[in-house]
């Protein structure tokens, strides 16, 4: 497929937008372990650079413009966001990484919670790692690719931001991303392209999450 899906029927996808038309609903935000929900559904979590389009991401997928806060401002979402997708499975925005605009000390507290869940989380399905799609993979993403090898989770890589390069250099990223991809363990062989002004991709990355319920 031109935006690096694999290949989902109709009725698939049908099922998938169905699903994202249902109520989602914030939960918590956990600062701590000992505040993680104690519940047997199934989670799926967003990670990436500050500023890499997490939020809207999840805003776009679920139909909902003021569901995840959007900020200008790199490092806004400083904890684990929960959101509930009609019951069935647990949205989890993740704080970005890079260039979070906190002291030294607060921002390695949030980088131990993150790794500490992403490490210990039984029912995280996947993880979804965010790439912008004009810069492509930079070093914090490989230290972070390199834990979730380390730690045995499960990643799919998700260019964001597809609308904002050309075509020709959006084919050149993505064959990129997916030879990179493929030198890691735990990361899942199909490498998705989105943009959530343009819903390009957002079918595919729904279908992705459905089959995960």
């Amino acid at each position: 497929m031109a935006f690096g899906g694999r290949e989902f029927s109709a009725e698939e996808i049908k099922e998938a937008n169905t699903l994202f038309s249902k109520d989602c609903s914030f939960v918590l935000g956990v600062a701590k372990l000992e505040q993680l929900p104690l519940s047997e559904l199934p989670e799926i979590a967003f990670a990436g650079r500050s500023n890499v389009g997490k939020s809207s991401l999840i805003n776009a997928l679920t139909n909902k413009k003021g569901l995840a806060k959007t900020s200008n401002t790199p490092g806004r979402t400083q904890q684990l966001n929960y959101f509930n997708l009609n019951g069935k499975i647990h949205l989890v925005d993740l704080p970005g990484y890079g260039f979070a605009k906190a002291p030294e000390s607060v921002v390695k507290q949030w980088q131990r919670v993150i790794f500490a869940y992403l490490q210990g989380r039984v029912n995280l399905k996947r993880v979804f790692l965010l790439i912008d799609s004009r810069h492509g993979i930079k070093k914090t993403d490989l230290e972070v690719m390199e834990m979730l090898d380390k730690a045995a989770v499960t990643y799919q890589i998700v260019l964001t931001k597809a609308d904002k390069i050309s075509q020709p250099a959006l084919q050149k990223i993505l064959t990129e991303t997916q030879k990179i991809a493929a030198g890691h363990a735990a990361a899942y062989s199909t490498v998705l392209a989105t943009s959530s002004e343009k819903n390009t991709g957002i079918d595919l990355l729904r279908a992705e999450i459905a089959s995960l319920t």
